[in-house]
């Protein structure tokens, strides 16, 4: 039998756009309230606007900086006395050859990508932990699962992510509280320039040649939902044409 969320509280990182966003839109229909996280909180204002029938916070913050990630679990706690789910989304991309990488932009995109994600888990685990109870979802990539060489940076960062799912799930066996991953194929979003509506995005999911982050919020669901014996520890999603 599904779990229901209704009355969860859940944070998303990464909750102003994209996948987040349908995270969050997925998790009020469900009638959890959310804490949505992201860099640009008037980006993040209008998307907790569209969340009607739940409470929500929005916190603008930077996860790649220390000590950012304790700020939102403590402000979450502060706001609605409890914690329920992590779904850390944040994410940055980078591809070409590795000869010609920015510097910065690499740490910049580990510093968000592994350090960000991994910075949010660890700042909630003592709650979820103390309540024995908690759901923890990281959004990796089908580039953590293969090693796509056309974007070395990101796919490193993201077998990492799937790294650190796997041994801290290990960890937390029997705490319960559950640590899945979900790995999307392509996604038509605004990260590769697709926005919501876009009719070149609907030739896109007709072809089968991509999948909506409506899509992968909703197989997300699917993970948190599952019965508290079940724990998915890996989703890979793709579009049905796409070849890895």
């Amino acid at each position: 039998m599904a779990v229901s969320l209704q009355g969860k509280v859940a944070v998303v990182t990464g909750a102003s756009s994209g996948i987040g966003r349908s995270l969050a839109r997925a998790l009020a229909a469900a009638r959890a309230d959310v804490v949505l996280v992201g860099r640009d909180g008037q980006r993040l204002a209008a998307v907790a606007d569209g969340l009607d029938g739940v409470r929500t916070l929005t916190v603008a913050a930077d996860l790649g900086e220390p000590g950012r990630a304790d700020d939102v679990v403590t402000r979450t706690l502060e706001a609605f006395g409890r914690l329920d789910v992590v779904l850390s989304n944040a994410g940055l991309y980078l591809g070409g050859d590795f000869a010609e990488v920015d510097v910065t932009a690499m740490h910049t995109l580990l510093s968000t990508n592994v350090f960000g994600a991994f910075a949010v888990v660890r700042a909630a685990l003592p709650h979820l932990l103390a309540q024995g109870r908690g759901d923890v979802v990281l959004t990796s990539s089908v580039s953590g699962a293969q090693d796509i060489h056309w974007e070395p940076v990101y796919s490193a960062s993201k077998h990492a992510v799937d790294s650190f799912v796997h041994t801290v799930r290990r960890q937390l066996a029997g705490t319960g509280v559950r640590v899945g991953g979900i790995a999307p194929g392509i996604v038509l979003n605004e990260l590769w320039g697709y926005p919501e509506g876009s009719p070149e995005r609907a030739a896109e999911i007709e072809s089968g040649r991509g999948i909506t982050s409506e899509d992968v919020a909703d197989a997300v669901l699917y993970m948190l939902t599952r019965p508290r014996h079940v724990t998915i520890r890996d989703l890979v999603i793709l579009p049905a044409a796409q070849e890895i």
